[in-house]
């Protein structure tokens, strides 16, 4: 979708994308291959994204459902085209074989090893095949070591990895982070690592086999936690709304609504003293600087919390973040995405019935966004089949023999 042909609608593609002619097979299901693929799609990837007999499981997480879908699979699957098709059978094998034919990317997260089983692994067999291929496996834990082979999902990776430590507080305990963070973490350095390989592979002229696994990601995310703790020796813990090594970092109320204060430096506390009537708080000694915020954080917080009190926390936050003091209310989703700013930057996109977040990546020349909306099951099965060289009557017998399925086998 180009400008010329864009309909009504918010946050759409105006251009065919800085991806534009790179073909993607998507075998992935649930999240965090799916995340990655879309973020390629919104750019202008050709992604075609093939589902199992059952359909991507996510496709019934619901409620909430548009039609027969859920809002976890419309969340993470705009731009793509789908094709219901059942690789047990080696016809279907056969298939995914002539998609790959001029194929950049195959992306998927079955168990590692399985692919290998069905007789189409990348060292042995696509890697020649295909060899400027690039395949990006997302697993658990990867194929091999200790943990090798095992499957992986967002909330065991958050506790396994310790960022499930490091969230919460004492009154809770470890607390899981209400985002599947590993599983869209791991989508996002998928899409870095598939990038990486594409440039890559225009001086070389190869592909490669790219090992995505939600335990690396979900640990390098441990920041700064772990930088601390290598440099102090002392286990991180969970220490809620307030940072570790800043202060004031931290929720406070205010007459109207919650405000986050996020001061990094001396002169922002100071900034901010002065601007809550308080300017005797930067010169006393106990709050003189972060080294002693930080041990005085108790006393600092009770100060503020009383000087907070008195203002409208809107008002407040806005006039601190304009005079160089990092501040903002403390917005519920639905505000959130129904903020000027957040329609500014088309962070709401619309086309038709389909509603979704916006893509974060704004490029000047290539802008990307919304092409086409989530697809249903099989939309694009018998388009794809025929631009990949199958007549109407193959198609028919593939539907036939149950190679390819016009409808979800539940």
């Amino acid at each position: 979708m180009d400008g010329s042909d864009t309909p009504p609608g918010k946050g759409l593609a105006r251009s065919p994308g800085a991806l534009a002619g790179i073909k993607v097979v998507d075998l992935t299901r649930v999240l965090g291959g799916p995340y990655c693929t879309m973020i390629l799609s919104d750019h202008g990837a050709d992604v075609i994204k093939i589902e199992p007999p059952q359909g991507d499981e996510v496709r019934d997480w619901g409620p909430p459902f548009h039609e027969e879908d859920a809002s976890y699979f419309i969340g993470v699957n705009r731009n793509k085209r789908s094709l219901g098709l059942d690789l047990s059978k080696d016809e279907g094998k056969a298939v995914l074989l002539r998609l790959l034919d001029g194929a950049d990317v195959l992306i998927e997260n079955f168990k590692p090893g399985s692919m290998e089983k069905w007789g189409i692994g990348y060292a042995e067999v696509l890697s020649k095949r295909f060899p400027g291929l690039i395949h990006c496996r997302i697993s658990g834990f990867g194929g091999d070591g200790p943990l090798g082979g095992l499957p992986g999902y967002d909330a065991i990776l958050q506790a396994m990895t310790g960022l499930m430590s490091i969230n919460g507080d004492a009154s809770t305990g470890p607390l899981r982070m209400g985002t599947a963070i590993v599983d869209m973490g791991t989508g996002l350095y998928s899409a870095v690592a598939i990038l990486m390989a594409l440039h890559e592979r225009k001086s070389s002229g190869l592909g490669q086999y790219l090992d995505m696994t939600l335990y690396d990601c979900g640990m390098s995310l441990l920041h700064p936690q772990a930088p601390n703790f290598f440099l102090n020796g002392k286990r991180p813990a969970g220490t809620g709304n307030p940072h570790p090594n800043l202060v004031p970092y931290d929720k406070y109320p205010t007459k109207t609504v919650e405000i986050f204060i996020a001061s990094g430096n001396n002169g922002q506390f100071r900034k901010l003293c002065e601007i809550i009537g308080k300017p005797h708080l930067a010169d006393d000694a106990r709050f003189a600087n972060n080294g002693a915020r930080n041990e005085n954080r108790v006393a600092l917080t009770l100060e503020l919390a009383e000087a907070f009190k008195q203002h409208d926390g809107n008002e407040l936050s806005m006039k601190l973040i304009r005079n160089g003091v990092p501040a903002g209310p403390v917005l519920p989703v639905d505000q959130a995405t129904a903020a000027p700013h957040s329609a500014h930057r088309e962070m709401v996109t619309e086309l038709g019935w389909y509603k979704g977040l916006g893509t974060p990546i704004k490029l000047s020349r290539t802008p990307g966004g919304t092409r086409r909306p989530p697809p249903r099951f099989n939309e694009h099965g018998a388009e794809v089949l025929k631009q990949h060289g199958y007549s109407d009557a193959e198609v028919e017998a593939m539907v036939a023999s149950g190679v390819v399925h016009p409808k979800r086998r539940l």
